[in-house]
């Protein structure tokens, strides 16, 4: 190779794919700039900035789609977030769960008092549709510019947009305000795509399934704790102190996060370090320079420069990328498509127990806090789903990889590689799948017959302890068979559930109306037995299915 410049690679600019990373295909780019400079001091650079020979350049990462990381030993560097320190890691997710909680805390019917005309009901459903749209709108800037920027900085920002509009929310006079500032909330938040992709960065597969468990029931949590919580305080010292107490505690929580988080997406990370050791380089290249060598030199260092993360690439460009990262990953992946099906319809049970739930309780003769109270079964039901998860999922999921290694790969105990299957995760799913339909039906026949109270919190108790069997492990199927593309699909599974969760309630009342609360929520159990299925033919044939999408990871 002469020394006017390296062979680019076969996938070009222009024929690179669209969802094919950026960063990735820059990071190949940069290392093979420094592997290839023969005949001149840079080729000893080439060690430093790949952390290895990079004699592979022109053979096995020729792809564009390769992802190229592993040439960088990231395994065993200290930047690597699943080197962290256990308790470090748990910090993380506690703030995680913490942010989280204070998100939901805000019931949207507690403002309904001062509604101003509109009335209760009216005010309450419109702020619910409203929030949820904003939610569902959100992960699809968010998630992607993670994938572009990393972690940090969109989280930190999301959340002081967050708390802002929090803000604005417990200061609004009037109800076009609030409900403003309710979708401008939903918008913001970051911590339905981003917890679970930061703990798919920091835990290996096998160590998940606590982290994700405390996770998802904390706005589950806090969105239970927002009704009880307001039918208290509501006559007392009304629903603005509930707010500010919710932009209290997310503000505690950004400064924790300002000072104690740190970058976890693998490609950020290597993203800086490669800019760090570049800049080390230049310097290097600076001393050395002088005479015919030294013309060489600034030859080499303008393909430093001209190699520089993101000098490559129009940032208009990106971003548009990125946003449509999440489309196409989504419609790229059956299986992602009829997973957020079954995840969607299961969440929006508990939008349609808060609709239903109050109605239901005032032929109980219930008023106030008491009524407030009772959406505790199911906070109830879901915390014993998350110790049936944290006891569970990650024995679950070792003893299946564990027996399929036995059945399938005989080998001697020296020499015996565990396969990492994402499917390991979906037992409990199975369970929860099937068991919802009975939840949501017997809830219904429990308002219809009148039955005695215990009855009704039971049925709340069932269904959330359904909804998060089945959910968990499902999030956690996507953050392992995603893999750098976990945020992205991520935000196709959640935006699918905001906006089931915006618009199944709104059938409850029709269907109760025509048919009673019994059959009326058996049509509910029935659309919940029909998408059951899934799960079973996601856990038999799933490893199949995945290779059918270049965004899923082969094992």
């Amino acid at each position: 190779m002469t020394g006017t410049g390296p062979r680019r690679t076969s996938s070009s600019d222009e024929s690179r794919p669209l969802l094919s990373h950026h960063d990735t295909e820059e990071l190949l780019t940069a290392r093979y700039h420094y592997g290839t400079n023969n005949g001149t001091d840079l080729n000893n650079n080439a060690a430093v900035i790949g952390g290895q020979n990079n004699d592979n350049v022109d053979g096995n990462n020729r792809d564009g789609d390769d992802d190229g990381l592993d040439d960088f030993n990231f395994d065993d560097s200290p930047d690597n977030p699943q080197n962290w320190p256990t308790p470090f890691k748990w910090s993380v997710v506690a703030l995680l769960a913490m942010t989280a909680f204070s998100v939901p805390l805000l019931p949207p019917g507690a403002p309904s008092s001062s509604s101003g005309g509109i009335s209760q009901k009216s005010a309450s459903v419109l702020l619910v549709t409203i929030w949820e749209l904003g939610e569902a709108a959100g992960p699809l800037l968010i998630a992607p510019l993670s994938e572009l920027f990393g972690r940090y900085p969109t989280l930190n920002i999301s959340n002081i947009l967050l708390i802002f509009f929090t803000i604005l929310t417990a200061t609004a006079t009037s109800i076009p305000t609030l409900i403003l500032a309710r979708c401008l909330t939903g918008l913001a938040v970051a911590s339905n795509v981003l917890n679970p992709a930061i703990v798919g960065d920091m835990f290996p597969s096998d160590q998940r399934g606590s982290p994700m468990s405390m996770i998802f029931v904390a706005p589950l949590v806090g969105g239970a704790l927002g009704p009880a919580i307001a039918s208290a305080v509501a006559e007392s010292v009304g629903w603005r102190n509930v707010v500010w107490g919710a932009a209290g505690l997310s503000t505690a929580c950004e400064v924790l996060f300002l000072c104690l988080f740190k970058e976890t997406y693998k490609v950020a990370i290597i993203k800086r370090r490669l800019k760090e050791k570049t800049r080390l380089a230049d310097q290097a290249n600076a001393l050395l320079g002088g005479g015919g060598g030294g013309r060489r030199q600034r030859g080499h260092k303008r393909s430093y420069s001209e190699m520089s993360i993101g000098s490559k690439r129009d940032a208009w460009r990106k971003l548009r990328d990125s946003v449509l990262r999440p489309f196409l990953v989504v419609f790229g992946s059956g299986l992602l498509m009829a997973l957020s099906l079954l995840g969607s319809v299961t969440f929006s049970f508990f939008y349609v127990i808060s609709v239903t739930l109050p109605e239901i309780l005032d032929g109980y003769g219930l008023e106030g806090g008491v009524k407030g109270l009772c959406f505790m079964g199911f906070t109830v039901g879901s915390f014993v789903a998350v110790l049936i998860c944290n006891a569970f999922l990650d024995r679950i999921y070792i003893a299946l990889r564990d027996r399929d290694l036995a059945l399938t790969q005989p080998c001697s105990p020296d020499d015996c590689i565990p396969k990492e299957k994402p499917e390991y995760r979906l037992p409990l799913t199975i369970i929860g799948a099937f068991s919802m339909p009975f939840a949501i039906s017997f809830y219904g026949w429990v308002a219809h017959l009148s039955l005695p109270l215990p009855f009704l919190l039971i049925a709340c108790a069932l269904i959330g302890a359904n909804a998060m069997l089945t959910l968990i492990p499902l999030m956690a199927y996507v953050v392992d068979a995603f893999g750098l593309f976990s945020a992205s699909a991520m935000t196709g599974v959640i935006v699918s559930r905001c906006l089931m969760g915006t618009f199944l309630p709104l059938t409850t009342a029709p269907l109760v109306d025509a048919f009673g609360y019994g059959w009326g929520f058996m049509v509910f159990g029935a659309v919940s037995m029909a998408l059951a299925p899934i799960s079973v033919v996601v856990f038999r044939y799933g490893e199949r299915w995945r290779s059918f999408c270049k965004y899923s990871r082969a094992e």
